[in-house]
């Protein structure tokens, strides 16, 4: 493909067999785009392009500038809007295609559908010129505020999976420029694990100008000179399929992008399953398939008659143009009438209680109702031995996972309800709020959510959420909160909740050093241990009763 300004963009296509069930075409257009070489194709998660093909579309997978055998200079997510444009107009053009193009992809294939320049009728609204928007798009995994949706959470920058993700990018520039000995090092960081402590410095030599370690010098706490990037208002209106997962670190991207799509008039359709961002457990082919055939049907000339899988999504619910379908904690789905969103104070809430063992004994602890919350606790955090972040959705280990050991530390707080007198259903962003104060100029609040089943001893993390505050205003007594990541979660009736903190997640976010600075390292000596005080009275933690259910 040749962009305006000269650059060839390097694609691979995949073209249905004309003797097939497809027929002879012209065939409407697939298009994704990525930044990791076009022969993998997205393929740890969808189905191999050559599959699309057989159902009917020309499959066009792309190198964005700079990866893979494109020409020109990688220079990330702002790059995309003029390349995207133009890559929608060019596949509206290829020979065996019909002229309509939709977009499929996850991560950074999914930012760049988003990501496109033109406007509907041509740039400038020029008229006669090629529709750079696609007919459809299916985003999945990705947002559109780098500070937000791509590098941090609670004002933390996320450690462990973005130097990983940025070493990864830097990988492909030293293959591009035939530099073995730089991907040869990052390769044996990463598979040895020391990238967390020896990464930063491999990435400012080998990638000083790539998004990952930019992103690294910039405060998470502060808005300024981080990117929020556009998307046209058209097409956010375009007919569009979201997709999300629970244990996935872009799904409040997602969830933005819906409620953006909606602001502007469309009606987007959202599945977010139980899904970490590289295990989706069977995949939304058979769901993807059926909203393309929807929004692009075979021409009347085709002799094609029946799709090649049900358009019911197979074991993924198809949730219907602009309906919502959430995997719950147990595995199956329901059909709701709004997304997730934040929970309000009208929502189910308890307190926290404690006589102040809770982090010595992990039953101690409760939660209760919000008038009978009260007591003090103090948390000791020793950068030696930081408390561990596991699983989640920030973890390099991701998803539900066990924690009874974390929760037997004597540096992890837990509060626990009573077991529930009848079934629970719960789906939003649980919210917590409580009155803490450090003896150092920084600290970390980290928090995770687990279903303890009314049979056995587990304990499954089911959510977790960090928060950091630096300065002199972390040794006051202040109300801080924290935003847990969304859930969807069942309880049967016996069932209990806890709710466990600490004041470390290492290495999903780097560890507080105390000192009022910005943590950019692994534990070293310089960092402090560091005592939370915690004031139980008035705490909470809101979650949203499940009223939406179908």
């Amino acid at each position: 493909m040749l962009c305006p300004d000269g650059v060839r963009l390097a694609t691979r296509i995949w073209q249905p067999d004309p003797g097939g069930p497809a027929g002879e075409g012209p065939w409407p257009v697939l298009l994704m785009r990525q930044p990791y070489g076009r022969a993998i194709a997205s393929t740890p998660t969808y189905a191999d392009p050559s599959w699309y093909a057989a159902q009917g579309f020309l499959v066009a997978i792309q190198d964005v500038r700079g990866r893979g055998d494109s020409e020109g200079s990688f220079g990330g997510f702002a790059q995309e809007a003029a390349d995207g444009a133009a890559a929608v107009r060019w596949a509206r053009s290829l020979p065996g295609g019909d002229g309509r193009v939709a977009t499929y992809g996850f991560s950074y294939q999914g930012a760049t559908q988003l990501l496109n320049a033109g406007t509907s009728g041509g740039d400038n609204g020029a008229v006669g010129a090629p529709d750079p928007l696609p007919d459809c798009l299916v985003p999945a995994m990705a947002g559109l505020d780098e500070r937000c949706h791509w590098a941090s959470e609670g004002d933390a920058h996320w450690w462990a999976l973005g130097l990983a993700w940025a070493l990864q990018l830097a990988a492909e520039g030293c293959r591009r420029r035939g530099d073995a000995s730089g991907w040869l090092a990052i390769r044996h960081q990463l598979e040895q694990g020391t990238f967390l402590r020896e990464g930063p410095a491999l990435l400012k030599r080998l990638d000083p100008q790539g998004m990952g370690w930019q992103w690294l010098q910039r405060d998470p706490a502060r808005p300024e000179g981080w990117r929020i990037h556009p998307v046209a208002p058209a097409l956010l209106r375009r007919p569009m399929l979201l997709v999300g997962g629970w244990h996935d670190p872009h799904l409040r991207g997602v969830l933005d992008l819906h409620r953006r799509a909606r602001q502007a008039g469309g009606h987007p359709s959202l599945v977010i399953g139980a899904w970490t961002h590289l295990n989706w457990r069977g995949g939304i082919d058979e769901l993807q398939l059926a909203f393309l055939r929807r929004h692009l049907p075979a021409r009347p000339h085709s002799p094609r008659e029946d799709p090649v899988v049900p358009p019911s999504g197979g074991a993924v619910p198809d949730p219907g143009e602009g309906g919502i379908a959430l995997q719950f904690s147990d595995g199956r789905w329901a059909l709701h009438r709004q997304a997730p969103e934040p929970a309000e104070p009208a929502a189910r809430g308890w307190s926290l209680a404690s006589g102040g063992l809770a982090a010595i004994r992990s039953d101690e602890g409760r939660l209760v109702a919000p008038s009978e919350g009260g007591g003090e606790l103090r948390i000791v955090h020793d950068p030696w031995r930081p408390a561990p972040g596991r699983g989640g959705h920030l973890g390099l280990d991701a998803g539900e996972v066990e924690r009874s050991d974390l929760d037997g530390r004597a540096d992890v707080a837990c509060f626990t309800t009573p077991p529930l007198e009848r079934a629970l259903e719960l789906v939003g962003v649980p919210r917590l709020e409580l009155v803490v104060a450090a003896d150092q100029d920084g600290f970390d609040l980290c928090a995770a959510l687990s279903h303890l089943p009314r049979e056995g001893t587990a304990v499954r993390q089911v959510a977790t959420g960090v928060a950091r505050f630096r300065g002199e205003g972390a040794r006051a007594p202040q109300r801080r909160r924290l935003t847990l990541q969304p859930l969807a979660l069942r309880l049967a009736e016996g069932d209990r909740l806890r709710l466990s903190l600490a004041a470390a997640a290492w290495p999903q976010i780097a560890v507080n050093a105390g000192d009022g600075s910005l943590p950019l390292e692994a534990p070293g000596p310089r960092h402090r241990v560091i005592g939370l005080q915690l004031q139980l009275a008035g705490s909470r933690l809101w979650l949203t009763a499940l009223t939406g259910a179908d």
